[in-house]
């Protein structure tokens, strides 16, 4: 059985969510789309190629990152901003539970003050 460590894989692991959270940082550094070549370099890491071409790809399936086409590669960019990533994070956990209104109430029951005033305010504005 193959360990999935091919000729130029890394021995360094690393959690396939904190692999994802250092690419996402370097797509959103960087400005402008990035290839997986790119990404690979920008990471400074020994990683596989492959393995930057099969997150990139993954978090383009997840809805992360757009794709387009550059040359025979794809260049890749965050759908969003930080910011946006995590409300998007936020929206996803309480969908999963079908009590909404359960998941809202402990979620303001667990607000700072400052926070939930924050939370008014912008509701206000709505």
């Amino acid at each position: 059985m193959n360990s999935g460590h091919g000729a130029g894989a890394s021995s360094e692991r690393r959690p396939v969510g904190a692999l994802e959270a250092e690419v996402l940082e370097q797509l959103q550094a960087a400005g402008a789309p990035l290839t997986a070549g790119e990404v690979l370099t920008r990471l400074g890491s020994r990683l596989a190629y492959s393995t930057v071409v099969t997150v990139l790809t993954r978090m383009h399936d997840k809805g992360l990152l757009t794709r387009t086409k550059q040359g025979r590669a794809y260049a890749y960019a965050p759908v969003t901003d930080a910011h946006g990533l995590t409300a998007r994070r936020m929206r996803q956990a309480m969908e999963s539970d079908p009590d909404r209104k359960a998941v809202l109430s402990h979620f303001v029951d667990d607000l700072t003050p400052d926070d939930e005033a924050l939370l008014r305010r912008l509701l206000g504005e709505r």
